[in-house]
């Protein structure tokens, strides 16, 4: 599906079944659409998640949302966008559904030790009107299972969803309004203070620190997030910097 117009200012598009809200929210971004514009379906078709695999979901069980960005930060400082939203999402599943949120490096977020939420940041640079220097255009796709439905039968001992976790149905427009003003404080913050504010908030969020993990080839203890948002693992050749992989343990 293609938007047949741009959107005039920041809003919520509303959407039934759509093959992906990344895909529509790049599309409104081609069209002109405003700084904080969400895509919002009740089902994707080929939803994404990291690392090219499919974010799967049932109709109407999840909160599948994709936030267009145009932020005001050097190229090299887009991927904390990530971490802010992990941030956002977990402070949201507190406010609004009473469930006490982790997260796990880099990105995933923890109910009782499973996922129950997940986060996709694509950057791409928008074509610029004349005289304007290039700029990145973001979208920070975001997934929360409400219901049983949204976890599939193969991830059910490592997945988790709202109604389980908090042992009652969350109200997605409550839910996807806690997200966006979360969002946009954590955001806001990022672009004015830099990167530390986040770090910290995320470290004090983590689960894992101080625990053995394996990950991107490199085993030890995670111990930190640095400056540029990798994991810091302490292993048995000494600190090692893990910039991409999944964690293990």
């Amino acid at each position: 599906m293609k938007p047949a117009a741009s959107v005039a200012g920041p809003a919520i598009v509303r959407l039934a079944s759509v093959p992906s809200t990344q895909a529509i929210a790049f599309d409104l971004a081609e069209a002109g659409a405003a700084d904080g514009t969400v895509v919002l379906a009740d089902h994707q078709t080929a939803g994404r998640g990291r690392r090219g695999r499919t974010w799967e979901d049932a109709p109407g069980a999840s909160l599948l949302a994709s936030v267009l960005m145009r932020p005001r930060l050097e190229p090299r400082r887009l991927p904390w966008l990530s971490y802010v939203a992990a941030v956002a999402v977990a402070e949201a599943l507190q406010e609004a559904a009473g469930v006490e949120a982790r997260l796990k490096w880099p990105n995933d977020v923890l109910a009782g030790g499973r996922k129950i939420a997940g986060i996709l940041l694509e950057a791409r640079m928008a074509v610029p009107r004349p005289g304007e220097p290039a700029a990145a255009v973001t979208v920070v796709g975001i997934g929360v299972n409400l219901a049983p439905a949204s976890v599939p039968a193969a991830l059910a001992a490592r997945a988790t969803c709202v109604r389980e976790a908090a042992g009652r149905d969350a109200d997605r427009d409550a839910l996807l309004a806690a997200v966006l003003a979360a969002l946009e404080r954590w955001r806001a913050r990022l672009e004015r203070q830099g990167a530390e504010p986040v770090r910290r908030r995320w470290l004090a969020l983590a689960e894992g620190l101080g625990r053995p993990v394996r990950v991107g080839g490199v085993s030890g203890v995670a111990v930190d997030l640095d400056a540029d948002g990798a994991l810091v693992v302490d292993g048995p050749g000494g600190r090692q910097r893990v910039v991409a992989g999944e964690v293990e343990g």
